[in-house]
């Protein structure tokens, strides 16, 4: 029989621990163990650490003697964090905006001496400007000064300034605002501008790394990571309800400042856009995902606005306590009489539901096709909807089934 020392010979200028892997000698099991000669040795060091201080390939072949294949370790030390700001941070911008807000003040009739004569009569007032400022941040998407960033960064600016990290400054001029999704696009006058790579926000899981970068507390060029904490939360959930978003939950810190700017994965692409955090809460902030801002941005970019699909109804998701509620304060009018669906609390004027006579009270149980049993789903189907198509919708009115058809009209802006 060969000795093992004669059957190491045909290796012997590879190190001693990778001629016991090409052999079988010696079993690859993880980063965090050894198995030599069926004996378990466990280590919190990398099994890199512990045999050899250069990466390189691996032969691996198990005892058995079946066909050898190639591994590659990862190399040591890197820092992956560092490397995703490297390759992101030169297109991660400070956005200053201004806006002039004009309010009435008393004007100088309000002097104890005028009063004398006039008394409580009504006081005259006169129009005083002041100027409000704002911080956030934003992201490069095209070379040519394409800017992606929060809507609520820009609101009723007069003047937007964008500046580089590398100090550079642009005046900026604003394409479009989306305030339902909280996306907006500006524009600079420049060439060569560094840009983001985009990721798939489509494919996130919760536990994957999440990585921030923005200006908060006016602090340029912070840097922040942590994990994705979930996805798909609802506007409801994280207390925006005039929003329409399935939002990424992170426990990357994000602060004022941060709204605008890019969430990124390990790899340095942008998943999402920074953009709420709750008050009170502990280390919870929020971002738009990715493909939905990209989305966004496109029709700003070709129109300069966004429409929304909508039906007109204020609803609820249907439970025990809602439905017991609701039967108590219609009284004879309307009964619940089922377990599951949407119920319609309220009806908005002149909306697409009215027209479809859809009344307080009903249950959607259907809609386009589809079962939804709670109000998240209905608003997702309505936001995939076309403007103007007809939908079918399937009601429980008082224990009877209804259907009906309704097509969804363009939200009305705001006023």
């Amino acid at each position: 029989m060969t000795s093992p020392e004669r059957k190491l010979r045909p290796f012997r200028h590879l190190p001693r621990w990778r001629q016991m892997l090409a052999y079988g000698t010696l079993t690859l099991v993880g980063t965090g163990a050894l198995v030599l000669l069926n004996r378990t040795i466990p280590s919190q060091a990398t099994l890199l650490d512990l045999i050899d201080p250069e990466p390189a390939p691996l032969l691996v072949a198990q005892e058995s003697g079946s066909p050898a294949t190639v591994a590659q370790l990862p190399p040591r030390d890197s820092n992956f964090i560092a490397a995703a700001v490297d390759r992101v941070g030169p297109a991660v911008v400070r956005i200053d905006a201004s806006r002039t807000v004009v309010q009435r003040v008393p004007s100088a009739f309000n002097d104890p001496f005028f009063r004398e004569f006039f008394g409580d009569m009504g006081i005259p007032t006169e129009p005083q400007a002041r100027v409000e400022r704002g911080t956030g941040s934003g992201f490069i998407i095209d070379a040519s000064g394409t800017i992606v960033t929060n809507a609520h960064v820009i609101e009723g600016a007069d003047q937007v300034v964008v500046t580089l990290r590398d100090g550079r400054e642009f005046p900026g001029r604003v394409v479009g605002e989306d305030p339902l999704t909280d996306v907006a696009v500006i524009q600079v006058e420049a060439s060569n501008l560094p840009t983001v790579p985009l990721g798939d926000s489509d494919t996130l899981r919760p536990g994957e790394w999440a990585i921030a970068i923005g200006n908060p507390l006016g602090l340029d060029n912070t840097v922040t990571a942590g994990i994705i904490s979930a996805t798909g939360r609802s506007s409801s959930q994280i207390r925006v309800p005039d929003k329409r978003v399935s939002f990424i939950q992170t426990d990357a810190a994000i602060n004022p400042g941060n709204s605008g700017g890019p969430l990124l994965n390990e790899r340095g692409e942008v998943i999402g856009v920074n953009t709420a955090i709750i008050g009170g809460a502990q280390g919870l902030g929020f971002a738009i995902p990715i493909n939905t801002a990209q989305r966004i941005a496109n029709e700003l970019i070709v129109n300069g606005k966004v429409e929304h699909p909508y039906l007109g109804i204020q609803m609820r998701t249907l439970t025990p306590a809602v439905r017991e509620g609701v039967n108590r304060e219609l009284g004879g009018q309307v009964q619940v009489r089922v377990d599951r669906g949407v119920i319609v609390l309220g009806i908005q004027r002149n909306s697409p539901a009215a027209q479809a006579d859809l009344r307080p009270g009903d249950v959607i149980v259907e809609l386009d096709g589809r079962t939804v049993t709670d109000a998240e789903t209905v608003q997702q189907i309505v936001q995939e909807a076309t403007i103007g198509e007809p939908m079918a919708l399937r009601l429980n009115r008082n224990g009877d089934e209804v259907s009906v058809s309704i097509r969804p009209a363009a939200m009305p802006l705001p006023r």
